[in-house]
């Protein structure tokens, strides 16, 4: 089946970096864009950034741009964000998705989440 296991995260000092990882499972990953999204508490998640299948494009809120990196390596199945100079405001939880499909009926699949804190 789809599965998603993210890794990374934990607590940095602001002005630091962080790496999160996402290894995906169970489709091809090479044949689906990807989005890491992020989730304040009580807010609605918010996409961070997205990469094409082939991971040729890729794009960035406003709020991170220049800051982070969004990558993939579509050998070994796994989505990355690089987070550099973070800042407090970056302290969310992280989630990786695959979208679905409507014509073939896919769902669409996210990761377990992780925490990302950003200390002043």
């Amino acid at each position: 089946q789809v599965k998603l296991v993210q890794s990374g995260g934990g607590l940095v000092q602001s002005g630091g970096s962080l790496r999160l990882a996402c290894e995906a499972s169970g489709f091809d990953f090479s044949d689906y864009p990807m989005t890491w999204y992020r989730q304040y508490p009580d807010k609605e998640r918010e996409a961070v950034a997205d990469i094409s299948a082939a991971g040729t494009t890729t794009h960035y809120a406003d709020s991170v741009k220049g800051r982070f990196i969004i990558s993939r390596d579509n050998d070994k199945s796994i989505l990355y964000l690089q987070m550099n100079d973070l800042k407090p405001e970056d302290t969310a939880v992280y989630y990786c998705k695959r979208p679905g499909r409507q014509l073939s009926r896919e769902l669409e699949y996210w990761g377990q989440g992780t925490q990302v804190t950003v200390s002043s």
